[in-house]
């Protein structure tokens, strides 16, 4: 008979010295959460040992082991993609994102989901987003304020092809990245999720089309300003700026997981790169918001401004 699979998530007493750290190695199929009783878990020095380090009593547990057991398929690739980032250029990473995310746009957990929430048939603004130029500043507005600048394929289309004016011409200075409306972004268009025929080649066209790769190539000019809900691609996406700007009331979440997918928009190479594998994982999976001072201490965003929005 065959080997019993483990349990998708594995509890690990990190202030056990005598206990032996897994092997965190990409292949290994579990969620590891590593439990202590220090007041900073981040900083605990077997923190190396687990996908994502928690004080014995906070509340964020629950909701971690609710989400692994509604989606173990989709937390165990999110902690297994991650594993592996710190060793990935920004392309390589990329690239194992969209095929980990295409693989689980055919997978159960998606069809459930998808099957769950009837698609709505809704226009796109004509201009999705704004571009202006002034001297060598160049601001690009997100600018479907009536769904939060929803990240459709409009949009990302046009962030593109906004963004290619910087990379070719050095004269422009800075890039200013922001939002008309309530939000920034409250991330990628829910109706148009799994739309494609088929997800290999979204698979291809999400490698051509990144936003993500296009905002990296000029991170350095970069600041997005940020206010409201910012989730999935509105988080995502400006965490690969070189600066980032946040209102006083922004929150920040990455709610992938409980659609039975993974950040796709980049987040798993841009978030772990400013806040770490372990709490990228954290936001993954409790997809619980955290606020603008949490983000700030954390290093997601790098100041606050009341003037934003």
């Amino acid at each position: 008979m065959p080997e019993p699979r483990p349990a998708p998530v594995r509890l690990l007493d990190l202030d056990d010295e005598s206990a032996p750290l897994p092997p965190l190695h990409p292949a290994m199929a579990q969620v590891v959460v590593g439990l202590t009783a220090r007041t900073d878990p981040d900083l605990h020095s077997r923190a190396r040992g687990a996908d994502l380090v928690l004080e014995r009593d906070d509340p964020a547990l629950d909701a971690v082991l609710a989400t692994v057991e509604r989606h173990p398929i989709a937390s165990v690739a999110l902690v297994q993609l991650l594993r592996g980032g710190e060793d990935r250029s920004i392309d390589d990473g990329l690239l194992v994102e969209s095929a980990v995310y295409s693989a689980l746009q055919a997978g159960p957990e998606f069809a459930a989901w998808r099957a769950s929430r009837p698609r709505r048939d809704r226009s796109s603004a004509p201009d999705p987003v704004r571009v202006e130029r002034v001297g060598p500043r160049l601001t690009i507005t997100l600018d479907r304020p009536a769904v939060r600048n929803a990240l459709n394929t409009a949009m990302r289309d046009a962030l593109v092809e906004a963004l290619l004016l910087p990379a070719l011409d050095p004269s422009i200075t800075e890039v200013h990245l922001r939002g008309a409306g309530s939000a920034f972004s409250t991330g990628g268009d829910l109706d148009e999720f799994g739309s494609f025929v088929d997800p290999a080649s979204a698979h291809l066209i999400r490698l051509q089309q990144s936003v993500g790769r296009s905002i990296a190539v000029v991170a350095d000019r970069v600041t997005a300003h940020l206010h409201g809900p910012c989730m999935g691609s509105g988080i995502e996406l400006p965490a690969f700026a070189g600066r980032v700007i946040a209102h006083p009331a922004a929150t920040f979440s990455l709610p992938e997981v409980s659609l039975g997918l993974i950040p796709g928009a980049g987040g798993t190479v841009s978030l772990p790169r400013r806040i770490g594998r372990a709490r990228t994982a954290y936001l993954g999976l409790t997809g619980t918001p955290i606020d603008t001072a949490t983000a700030l201490a954390w290093g997601l965003v790098d100041a606050i401004d009341e003037r934003i929005g």
